[in-house]
């Protein structure tokens, strides 16, 4: 058993039992960005975080157990991703990550915005045009330290 195989599991039983992330999320007392961004394998849950999922999802001990081990972050199946939707946020990065980069050191200096300390809040935005998809990201800047 693996970390990808629970997380299969979570998403097998989401689908059969027809749960939305934010119901998981407001259990747990956490963002459904945070709490999907676990459930899909990016994050580590605590003790109480785990068995609370263990409950929702009809883990086992020993798949509970794997919720909790600190995981392989940020890997997805192909350097460059084939699926549409997260195809288009490396398209995204790719126009305009320099843009994110000049601006980000113009306004703050040399340094990064933390994916560690860091926040996001997704939100469907209803538009006469179309819906649109809302998604602020915050995230602590960390400069470069001199030594």
């Amino acid at each position: 058993m693996s970390r990808l195989d629970v997380t299969e599991k979570i998403i097998a039983t989401k689908v059969a039992k027809g749960i939305k992330w934010a119901d998981v999320a407001t259990e747990l007392g956490l963002s459904k960005e945070w709490v999907t961004a676990g459930c899909l394998g990016q994050m580590t849950f605590n003790e109480e975080q785990a068995t609370k999922l263990a409950k929702v999802f009809d883990l086992t001990e020993c798949e509970t157990q794997w919720l909790k081990v600190v995981p392989y972050k940020g890997s997805l199946p192909t350097s460059v991703p084939t699926d549409p939707l997260i195809y288009r946020f490396y398209e995204l990065i790719s126009v305009y990550g320099t843009t994110f980069k000049e601006l980000i050191h113009e306004e703050f200096g040399d340094g990064i915005m933390s994916a560690i300390d860091f926040k996001m809040d997704l939100q469907r935005e209803p538009n006469a045009a179309g819906d649109r998809v809302n998604i602020v990201m915050s995230g602590k800047f960390l400069g470069y330290k001199t030594y």
